[in-house]
């Protein structure tokens, strides 16, 4: 579960970057930040839904 909270970061840190790429007027920058947070935000939203949250013990 470990690899959700990893993806999940990558998430973030993706829409943080099309906030950015969006002040600098950087388009191809925010083509790949959309595809990046689209990719990686589904794949944790589903295995969420699919496993549960990840509680940290086994």
């Amino acid at each position: 579960m470990g690899t959700v909270i990893i993806f999940a970061l990558i998430s973030l840190l993706a829409l943080y970057g099309m906030l950015r790429t969006l002040r600098e007027k950087n388009v191809l920058g925010f083509l790949f930040g959309l595809g990046t947070a689209a990719v990686f935000g589904w794949f944790t939203i589903m295995t969420i839904l699919h496993n549960g949250i990840p509680t940290g013990t086994h």
